[in-house]
């Protein structure tokens, strides 16, 4: 008898919302590097903005 194959590791909607995160961390992180410069500023604004969209985009794509 074979074990059937594991399920998929993430879901669509997991995957959707960390995808979007993503996206708009890296547009706020090029958006605030074009405008001051600095890579550690960019790198903390796109972390923020990333971090936040995840977690509205969480609370916002409810899964029911």
């Amino acid at each position: 008898m074979a074990t059937p194959p594991p399920g998929p590791l993430l879901s669509v909607r997991a995957a959707l919302v960390l995808l979007i995160a993503v996206v708009v961390g890296l547009v706020a992180g090029i958006l605030s590097f074009l405008a001051d410069g600095g890579i550690a500023t960019a790198a903390l604004i796109g972390g923020g903005g990333g971090g936040s969209a995840l977690a509205l985009f969480h609370s916002v794509l409810d899964g029911q």
